[in-house]
Parts: C-alpha cells; sequence; structure tokens
C-alpha cells in the first residue's frame, strides 16, 4: 500500500517540516515534531471529509436521547461516569482509561463486558473487545477467572452460554480495519485494548509514536461519535503517573478515568480527571480480589482505624471527592530532628502543605516545629489535595507533638490560613452529615472557632 504523504510540524510553534530533525528551526525546541499525514485532495480541490456531516437543530434532538446511558451494572463505576435520570455510559462517548501496569485496567474492562452481556436486556447487542496486546485465548483465561468456578457451574445451560457468541474478538492493529468492523458490526459496546498498540498505513511512525496515537484517536472517535457507539479506549502511562503519547489526547475523548492502588494492598480507587457528561474529580472505591473489582458502597469505613481509646497524633476529617463525602483519618508522627534539615514526609499529602502548617502553628501558637521531623499520612493509602484537610492535620501534628490525644468522636474540618485562622469550606453541611452519620458527634469547624490557637486552647493541647 502506498504511504500517504506525511510531514512532520512543531507542536510548540506550528512550523512544518519535510523531514523529522531534534530541534525546529524556527523557534529552537527541542523534541517537539511529530509526523502528521498530509491531508488528500479531491480532483475539484476540496479537501476529503473522513465523515459525511449532518446539521440538525435543537428541537430535532429528542429529550430521550440526551438521557439515555449504557449502566456497566458496577455501581461505582457508575457513579464516576454520571448522570441525572440515569448513570453510565453516555451513547458514542469516548472513555480513556489510565493507570499504571498490573493496577486491573483489563480487568475492570472485561467485568464491564461480562455485566453488560449477562445482563437480561442485552440480548440482542454485541460487545466487541478490540486487543493489541493479547489474544482471545489469554482474554478468555481472564474471563474464566472472573466468572469463578460457582458462577461457572451456573452458566451450564446453552440459554445461559449464549453471550459467549456476542462478544467478538478482533487482535487486528489496524485503525482502519478496526473502524470498517465497527461499522459492519455495530456493537453496543467498545473495547479498544489500548491505543498504544494501534496504528495507520497512513504514517511511517511505529506504534506507540504521538503522531500514530492522535491519527488512530481520531479515527476511533470518529466513528464512535457517527455510529453513536460508546468506546472505553486503554492509555499507557509514563514512569511519572502521566497518560502516554500527545496531551490532545485527553482534550480530544470525552472522558478521562485514571485507575490507582498500591501493588501491596487491594484498594483501588477509579478517578474522574475529565468527564464532559458528569462530574470531574469524583471518585469510585474498589476492592480487588481474584474475581475482580467489589464496589465498596461505604468507603469511609475502609479509611478508618478502630480505636478503643483516643490515639494520640490522630485526627478525624471529611474530604469531598467529585460529589461523595468521605470521613479519612489523618495520622502524624512528630520527633526530634538530627539532621541539619528537619525532614518533612507526606504519604497522600502534599509536603509543602506539611511544611505550611508547621510555619504557622510555630509563629502563631509558639510550638518548636523547626527542629521536629514530620511524617504525616492518610489511613488506607487514600490521597487528595483538598485543604479541608488542613484542621484535622494542624491538630494531629500538634498531638503527636505535646503526647497528647485529640477528643475521641471529633471531627475537625476546615482550611488554615497563614494568619493562623480557620477558614471555611465548601459543601460543609454534607461533610458535617457524613460524619455525623458515622457517629462523630464533636464536629470543629470556622462556624465552631475562629482561629487555632483558640481551638487547641479549648482542646487543652497547649
Amino acid at each position: 500500500m502506498i504511504k500517504a504523504k506525511s510531514v512532520y510540524v512543531c507542536q510548540n510553534c506550528g512550523k512544518q517540516h519535510p523531514r523529522w530533525s531534534g530541534q525546529c528551526d524556527a523557534c529552537g525546541e527541542w523534541q517537539s515534531l511529530v509526523e502528521e499525514a498530509v491531508p488528500t485532495k479531491t480532483k475539484s480541490g476540496s479537501r476529503k471529509m473522513a465523515l459525511a456531516s449532518q446539521v440538525v437543530t435543537l428541537d430535532q434532538v429528542s429529550f430521550e436521547e440526551t438521557q439515555a446511558r449504557l449502566s456497566t451494572c458496577i455501581s461505582e463505576l457508575d457513579r464516576v461516569l454520571g448522570g441525572v435520570v440515569e448513570r453510565g455510559i453516555v451513547p458514542g462517548s469516548v472513555i480513556l482509561l489510565g493507570g499504571h501496569p498490573g493496577v486491573g485496567k483489563s480487568t475492570l474492562l472485561t467485568q464491564v463486558v461480562l455485566e453488560i452481556l449477562m445482563k437480561p436486556g442485552h440480548e440482542l447487542g454485541t460487545i466487541l473487545y478490540v486487543s493489541g496486546e493479547e489474544n482471545p485465548t489469554q482474554i478468555s483465561l481472564r474471563i474464566n477467572r472472573l466468572l469463578g468456578l460457582e458462577q461457572q457451574k451456573k452458566v451450564t445451560s446453552k440459554a445461559s452460554q449464549a453471550w459467549k457468541s456476542r462478544l467478538i474478538f478482533a487482535t487486528s492493529t489496524d485503525v482502519d480495519q478496526v473502524a470498517t468492523l465497527i461499522m459492519e458490526k455495530k456493537p453496543l459496546l467498545v473495547i479498544i485494548d489500548s491505543i498504544q498498540t494501534m496504528t495507520t498505513d497512513e504514517l511511517t511512525g511505529s506504534a506507540g509514536s504521538i503522531g500514530q496515537i492522535r491519527s488512530s484517536a481520531e479515527r476511533l472517535i470518529g466513528v464512535a461519535k457517527q455510529q453513536r457507539i460508546p468506546m472505553f479506549v486503554v492509555g499507557h502511562v509514563t514512569k511519572e503517573g502521566q497518560l502516554a503519547g500527545p496531551k490532545v489526547l485527553e482534550h480530544m475523548v470525552d472522558v478521562v478515568l485514571e485507575l490507582s492502588g498500591e501493588s501491596t494492598t487491594d484498594l483501588r480507587l477509579l478517578r474522574s480527571i475529565k468527564n464532559r457528561f458528569g462530574a470531574t474529580d469524583e471518585v469510585g472505591v474498589f476492592k480487588m480480589v481474584e474475581s475482580g473489582f467489589i464496589s465498596l458502597v461505604n468507603p469511609s469505613e475502609l479509611f478508618l482505624t478502630e480505636h478503643l481509646q483516643p490515639a494520640i497524633g490522630s485526627a478525624t476529617t471529611c474530604v469531598v471527592e467529585g460529589t461523595r463525602p468521605l470521613v479519612v483519618e489523618v495520622q502524624a508522627l512528630v520527633n526530634k530532628s538530627y539532621l541539619p534539615t528537619p525532614r518533612r514526609v507526606g504519604r497522600g499529602i502534599d509536603t509543602a502543605r506539611i511544611q505550611v502548617l508547621a510555619a504557622v502553628l510555630e509563629k502563631h501558637c509558639r510550638l518548636p516545629f523547626g527542629s521536629q521531623d514530620i511524617f504525616a499520612n492518610l489511613a488506607g493509602g487514600f490521597k487528595t489535595k483538598e485543604p479541608a484537610i488542613d484542621l484535622s492535620l494542624a491538630i494531629a501534628l500538634v498531638s503527636s507533638l505535646k503526647n497528647m490525644p485529640a477528643p475521641k468522636e471529633s471531627v475537625f474540618l476546615g482550611e488554615v490560613g497563614l494568619l493562623g485562622e480557620i477558614r471555611s469550606v465548601r459543601l460543609l453541611d454534607r461533610r458535617i452529615k457524613e460524619a455525623g452519620r458515622l457517629g462523630y458527634t464533636k464536629q470543629y469547624h470556622a462556624k465552631s472557632h475562629r482561629n487555632l490557637q483558640g481551638l487547641l486552647q479549648e482542646l487543652k493541647l497547649i
């Protein structure tokens, strides 16, 4: 097949180059040239359109179509995807799922496939699973593991096995072949695992290059929109945790999800980084077991530690991820430093936040944190950047320094300013309600106390 003409475009200034070079000769930026295909022209001179455009007015779009969603039958995933009347996948949407190797991306999507196919009412729909990394036998092994022995015994009848004929596997990495297959089969859902394995003959770059990823994504997104077929696309991440490939990939898709979790625990968090059809920063909490992902309806209990007696260096707060309030435990350890520069270490907490709070406590409360090592942690492997944890972190730090526990059944909600004042946080009423539901009767926030020093004196920590 004859390759389409291509040029190398600088991602910084936009200048086109006939061949690749390490540096753009226009702006001087290094490693910024990306191969792009030159659009072909018809005999009349107009550029060839990949998809026919259709003009409609607002009154031609039915209300039912705008509200219709395909449920994944996994409650926490549906929560993250969002929805008002119904929760789930919007028809024609493209969802990018990223995460470190081994975190469970393929397992989660395989579980979605099984849940949809085996749900009553989807007997006529098919699902297309395109994998450039595994063959059908390997995917079948994962399906058998997820079903388990007991479930496999229940689906031995022909009627129960009918769903298997509606699961279509494809191992092609040619994006044009995949697009043709989607238009022919018109499946209920498409899984692409992964976008880094897709290639197009229009470009000479290898699979996973910036040009190949962008061109393949454009082709798949165009087909999904035209056919109104939802699509999950798996994306690799770099060692820094960022999605591999061009940043424009995240702008092109409708939803960007991040699946995270430590290899030493079975806890998995699914975050919505971008969502055109729901709340951003929504979080779903799962427990990963041999049979797949289990949705945790009440995750606050997972992030709390049962203490028979009030614990030194521990304080409780309530954070809001998306629209969900989560009660978490903040732990701190303060110890004399034997280094020229005391250490500030945080797990799940920004180190800069620890440094600021230590400075505020030393300035306004006359506490000697400048000569202390500080270690802070959010229990359960949780991570957050919300300023609402400031007050609880400050209480935990002082509790550890003074070797005195904070009151039991107490929760601390508020941001601490540089002047030592306690500032209010958003959705305070929802946080108070969630904390009260879990038995935290003593609630400290900006409406109850104006400054940090007064609160510490009332708690008899200073």
